[in-house]
């Protein structure tokens, strides 16, 4: 198979146009070797899908904390959440910290 024969193929003769080859450069080019390749836009939308999830997350921390804070601005619920988060007590007031056996377990298996 000489290359007189090769060029009568029909395929050689259409991978061989100069047009065919510079588009096919190009679209190379563009899919992997730009600094905007397909390569770096798929990892850009990653970290954007990414970034969304976060957030998403943040947002709703923001709308707990949001309601935490409008909880708190009552003095009872205030009074109770530092009695319960931080052990505060009264003047004259004594503390008893009870701790179970699940609940020292548990606390094990969390470390």
């Amino acid at each position: 198979m000489g290359l007189k024969s090769l060029r009568k193929k029909k395929w050689f003769a259409v991978v061989s146009n100069i047009y065919v080859l510079v588009l096919t450069v190009f679209a190379i080019w563009m899919l992997f070797f730009d600094t905007n390749s397909l390569l770096i836009h798929m990892e850009l939308q990653k970290e954007i899908r990414k970034l969304e999830k976060q957030q998403e997350f943040l947002k709703e921390e923001i709308s707990k904390d949001r309601a935490l804070i409008e909880k708190l601005s009552d003095p009872a619920e205030l009074e109770k959440f530092a009695r319960e988060q931080y052990y505060l007590k009264k003047k004259n007031e004594e503390i008893f910290i009870i701790d179970f056996e699940d609940s020292l377990e548990r606390k094990k298996n969390e470390d």
